[in-house]
């Protein structure tokens, strides 16, 4: 991924109004994030509990999605619909995400199982593992890992703008 400006990401939000976006908290540390490891841009609001956000490069655009994180979670071991990384406790929970437009005002809705930490492109390239590691071994290349959490982040977006 290309590092993004405020700005970008701000502008890319597809389920939430333009006074939302414009409000939300963007990562104060994006000229730290290892860019070329990253697939999407994922991150936790830390004034606001449970919300998360996720900007994914499709084609030439940005697309931006607001997350609300389940709270508790059953403490089992879990597994990423992403990156198919496996975590015990709460390292995957359910993310929901108010669908574009007209649906999203109606309150319709998408869910998906994902690592709670966003960090879905790090665990396909090995550069970060889970807690306990992972319990299954794959025989999928880092190429081929890399290519599934972008597949299934845009399957995932294609639900919310669907």
């Amino acid at each position: 991924m290309i590092p993004v400006t405020e700005n970008e990401i701000r502008a890319s939000f597809v389920n939430c109004s333009k006074g939302d976006a414009k409000r939300l908290s963007v990562p104060r540390d994006l000229d730290e994030r290892p860019w070329e490891d990253m697939d999407f841009l994922g991150w936790s609001d830390p004034s606001l509990a449970g919300r998360c956000y996720v900007v994914v490069p499709q084609g030439l655009d940005l697309v931006g999605i607001a997350l609300r994180a389940a709270k508790g979670g059953s403490g089992r071991t879990g597994m990423c619909a992403i990156c198919m990384t496996t975590h015990t406790g709460g390292g995957v929970t359910l993310m929901t995400a108010a669908k574009a437009g007209e649906a999203g005002r109606r309150g319709n809705s998408v869910g998906i199982l994902m690592c709670a930490d966003l960090a879905c492109s790090l665990y396909a390239r090995n550069k970060k593992r889970p807690a306990l590691g992972n319990r299954y071994r794959e025989s999928l290349s880092t190429e081929e890992k890399v290519q599934r959490v972008r597949d299934n982040i845009d399957a995932f977006l294609t639900g919310v703008q669907g």
